[in-house]
């Protein structure tokens, strides 16, 4: 289908108050895009078919940015696997029976790179998707995120067109992240103890794992430059999903020292290693968005220091 975003194109966001979602918006609006449509979560209930289907049939949208869902910490999804698969099977599923009844002209899906097996060879292809075993900590979750990807690959193949379009974002950070450290993510929850280690003026501060682990960070708005290029554009690949990642990794412990710089901590940094580390690697091969043009333009440094600031106005 040869669709191209506009000014007026009717465009629903689901989960427009969360970190992917609201960069969206905020691109949206700066960029004077006049037909946003987004709803909050107590008045539209994705895991409800019929609420999902209504939602649909009176607001007719054009294109569908589905960055709704349940996402945690490691603990959360080791320790919740059933309500993660649940919750994620459910709203994927109606949204995208909805999108197809009301003929969204293009729709975008975010997977995880959890759905690579945990002994992936780096940097990973998106060829090797569910090629082995994966960490079992986020195996609920990877399973619900996998299955979406499978979702838009059949309704594409059924229908012979490529307007369901399945990314994967390496571990996404900016502005509107989860900062609770029961169900953050580790670059947002690294910047809440480091911070509070200062302010509280402790000479040392505990964080969970080893340190040994690697992980790739992408800047929001870097990824819905990405994205945008995607929805907009005629590039076609024979196979989704598409990595979108900056194709740099950092250790855990590597990270824990950058925040603490910025954060202006000079405490020690001890690790507890009775808590999991998850995969030890998760660099993405990102040849795909480099061959049509497309690099991240925010490096880790600066933006941590964009979401150290950001957090800091949210207290």
């Amino acid at each position: 289908m040869d669709f191209s975003l506009n000014k007026n194109s009717k465009i629903y966001v689901a989960g427009h108050k969360g970190l992917i979602g609201s960069a969206f918006v905020r691109f949206f609006e700066k960029n004077n895009f006049t037909n946003i449509i987004v709803e909050d979560r107590n008045k539209l209930d994705l895991c409800s078919k019929d609420a999902t289907f209504s939602f649909f049939q009176k607001h007719q949208p054009e294109i569908v940015i589905l960055a709704a869902g349940k996402v945690g910490g490691i603990l959360q999804n080791r320790d919740f696997p059933l309500d993660f698969l649940n919750e994620n099977l459910s709203m994927q599923i109606n949204v995208f029976n909805s999108a197809r009844e009301f003929k969204v002209k293009k729709l975008l899906f975010f997977g995880s790179s959890c759905m690579y097996p945990k002994n992936s060879l780096v940097p990973m292809k998106e060829s090797q998707i569910f090629s082995g075993d994966l960490e079992q900590t986020s195996i609920a979750y990877a399973t619900a995120k996998y299955s979406g990807f499978q979702f838009c690959q059949a309704i594409n193949r059924q229908f012979n067109m490529s307007s369901f379009i399945s990314v994967i974002p390496n571990s996404v950070y900016g502005p509107n992240d989860n900062f609770d450290l029961n169900s953050s993510h580790v670059l947002s929850a690294l910047i809440r103890r480091i911070h509070e280690a200062k302010v509280s003026n402790l000479t040392s501060v505990q964080l969970w794992g080893s340190g040994l682990p690697r992980r790739e960070f992408v800047y929001s708005d870097d990824l819905v430059d990405a994205c945008i290029l995607l929805l907009n554009s005629s590039f076609q690949f024979e196979n989704f999903p598409i990595n979108i990642s900056e194709g740099v990794d950092y250790s855990i412990n590597e990270l824990s020292l950058i925040i603490s710089k910025i954060v202006g901590y000079r405490g020690e940094i001890n690790w507890d290693v009775s808590k999991p580390d998850g995969a030890m690697k998760k660099l993405l091969d990102n040849s795909k968005m480099k061959s049509i043009g497309w690099n991240a333009s925010t490096n880790l440094e600066q933006g941590i220091k964009k979401v150290y600031k950001w957090y800091l106005n949210s207290l």
